[in-house]
């Protein structure tokens, strides 16, 4: 037999085997994560089913178009280099199905999972300003019949934002939280 027929038997044979058990190794590891993407067990395994025919198809393909070489092979080494060129391809090609079904399902696992959340996917930064209170009003007076709020704020006419209600100490003020003041602290003794 000519070297190219050689050639041909053997990438034949080495990539119809990788085609063979990716497909199982896929198949057997992939029915988990199917499962949890579509949260059912019979549709997860129609899906790897039709993958598995999919990706049967698609590579045994392109193995067979790619086997093609039309110029002649006078040595062992230049057999060697092209069947090495040929099966490197296939290997690229399998790992790129691979990662385009893993994407696809992920990005589809992800949406599901969107539809089904009760919060919104991120927490949110700030809250919204509250309205101004009219000429006069104080906030602290606000509660009635209910408990008062200590060492709480008051937005007066005035007031940019919230200012600690009481006594204040004179003099410049140090920004950030004081220490003893805010919810976490003990109401003063009146």
């Amino acid at each position: 037999m000519d070297i190219k027929v050689w050639m041909y038997v053997i990438y034949l044979a080495v990539s119809v085997g990788l085609t063979i058990w990716v497909a199982r190794a896929l198949s057997r590891n992939g029915q988990v994560f199917l499962e949890e993407v579509f949260a059912e067990e019979r549709l997860a395994r129609a899906v790897n089913s039709l993958l598995v025919v999919g990706f049967y198809l698609l590579n045994l393909g392109y193995v067979t178009v790619a086997m093609k070489h039309s110029d002649p092979i006078d040595s062992t080494s230049q057999a060697m280099e092209e069947l090495s060129l040929k099966i490197g391809l296939v290997l690229l090609v399998l790992g790129a199905l691979h990662f385009f079904n893993v994407f696809a399902l992920g990005r589809y696992r992800r949406n599901r999972l969107r539809q089904l959340a009760t919060h919104p996917p991120i927490a949110p930064i700030g809250r919204l300003p509250m309205p101004s209170p009219p000429p006069g009003a104080q906030l602290v007076g606000a509660y009635p019949g209910g408990p008062q709020p200590t060492g709480g704020y008051s937005a007066g006419p005035h007031a940019a934002g919230p200012h600690p209600v009481g006594p204040q100490p004179a003099g410049p003020q140090p920004a950030g939280p004081q220490p003893g003041a805010g919810p976490t602290s003990n109401p003063p003794a009146r």
